[in-house]
């Protein structure tokens, strides 16, 4: 079990000149998907390129953070801390998802206090960073729309050819919207930017590329995002580097997993393909398209009992129209344990309806929740990060208190239904057997009282237990 840290965040030091990073980026009002101008069809101002930006801009986002950097400190009599100094900084990002999950890079959002996310419409919104990578420097963010959001369509880097045309739009320098375009200049760059910080595999393009435009699309001439662009090189023109797609999805798809953020497992495992699409009429193909394949499942899980077998495309989850594993764990996200989730799957050639039930992928050792009953009070139900993070960014999960014993000793300590349980003593309190760790502990009779963390309300309040035996 890993310690209860204290809810701060750390200072962290520039990064040093040489590989600069590029700030973020926004497209458009996802209002106005209609041409800006009524310029004809057919018309040779009406590029490729114009049609492209026109479809994406709903999906791409500003982001505004903040960042509070301790000073040195002053020299007034009663000074009893260093100054504190605010930086503002600016980003790209991507929405993945019509619920307001956003893409960008873990370098946009690092140690940040404030987050602002501004749509295309114009409407802006705080946003919260649900999961972050260092290694492959993206960041999850979501925001609470009062609405569903347009989403970036995605390609792939497989059949990226050198030379061909691709589209960056950011926020380049504070100048929103910006459209650059360039050419594939290499594929599978390794960049070092220190001894700690390295990239691998990026794609390089002479789109012109800002301080502003980190976290944001790398689109081809059709309209699909091959990329998140993340560098410059200092000193030179037309050197820039993005992070594939294929990358992005297989790093995010782990982020919005349910077992991450809601503790609940499907019992699949998968691979994504991709496959050369059907020839058109003229004999030409569109390219590669994307596809997901289970290639086996979990003993016992939900995903047996629904019949799953190994080799079934998923072809669609709930409402979500499934092409990859980043498409698979969004459909699944924001359902509960114990709900029957309709998917479609292709076997044989034929396409089959299954019922999949998510159950909880902690195994619990028998007897917790009674042992926790007697000793507490209360009985307890996993949550995820997504209940939680509004209250501290470094949390990744809790126990909702689903029913409680007036006369127990959590009851007696101000413990109320609802509250989110985060800690006990000093360890974090995410699964039942987290719980019982600490009730069965060999020096429990010295931690009383027993501290207690919860959330309630969207805040963190620590109390005592008296007499827990």
């Amino acid at each position: 079990m890993s310690m209860l840290p204290p809810l701060r965040s750390a200072d962290r030091p520039r990064r040093p000149v040489g590989l600069l990073t590029t700030g973020f980026a926004v497209l458009v009002a996802a209002l106005t998907l209609q041409p800006a101008s009524n310029t004809r069809a057919g018309s040779p101002r009406r590029t490729a390129v114009v049609d492209v930006v026109e479809r994406v801009r709903g999906a791409v986002v500003n982001i505004h953070s903040e960042r509070t950097v301790k000073g040195p400190a002053t020299e007034e009599l009663f000074a009893l801390a260093p100054s504190q100094n605010r930086i503002n900084g600016m980003g790209t990002g991507i929405l993945i998802d019509p619920r307001g999950y956003i893409v960008t890079n873990q370098h946009v959002v690092d140690d940040v206090n404030v987050i602002r996310i501004r749509l295309a419409d114009g409407s802006t919104y705080t946003g919260q960073v649900i999961a972050r990578d260092q290694e492959s420097d993206l960041a999850l963010l979501k925001i609470d729309a009062d609405h569903l959001l347009p989403t970036m369509p995605l390609g792939t880097v497989k059949d990226l050819m050198v030379g061909e045309t691709v589209i960056a739009i950011g926020n380049a320098y504070g100048y929103e919207h910006t459209v650059t375009v360039g050419v594939v200049s290499a594929l599978k760059r390794d960049v070092t930017l220190n001894k700690e910080i390295s990239y691998k595999s990026l794609i390089q393009t002479d789109a012109s590329i800002n301080p502003g435009n980190s976290g944001g699309p790398l689109l081809n001439i059709d309209g699909q995002m091959i990329g998140v662009n993340v560098a410059i090189r200092a000193g030179a023109q037309g050197i820039s580097f993005a992070i594939p797609v294929d990358t992005m999805i297989q790093v995010v798809s782990d982020m919005m997993s349910v077992r991450k953020r809601a503790g609940l497992t499907h019992g699949l495992i998968y691979h994504n393909k991709l496959s050369t699409a059907p020839a058109t009429r003229d004999g030409q193909s569109d390219g590669l398209v994307r596809s997901l394949v289970v290639d086996r499942v979990e003993p016992n899980g939900p995903a047996a009992h629904a019949g799953f077998e190994p080799g079934d495309v998923i072809v669609r989850a709930a409402d979500v129209r499934v092409a990859g594993s980043l498409d698979l764990e969004r459909a699944f996200l924001g359902h509960p344990a114990g709900e029957r989730i309709p998917v479609i799957v292709r076997r044989n050639k034929t396409e089959q309806r299954l019922e999949l039930v998510l159950e909880s992928a902690e195994r619990e050792s028998p007897g917790t929740a009674d042992t926790i009953w007697q000793k507490l009070g209360v009985r307890l139900r996993p949550v995820g990060r997504d209940a939680v993070v509004h209250a501290s960014a470094q949390l990744q999960g809790g126990l909702a208190i689903v029913e409680i014993n007036p006369d127990g000793v959590a009851a007696k300590a101000g413990v109320q239904r609802g509250d989110i349980l985060i800690g006990l003593h000093q360890w974090k309190t995410q699964t039942l057997d987290n719980v019982l760790f600490v009730l069965t502990h060999r020096d429990l009779p010295t931690f009383n009282p027993l501290a207690f963390y919860i959330i309630r309300n969207g805040q963190v309040h620590r109390g005592w237990m008296q007499q827990v035996e």
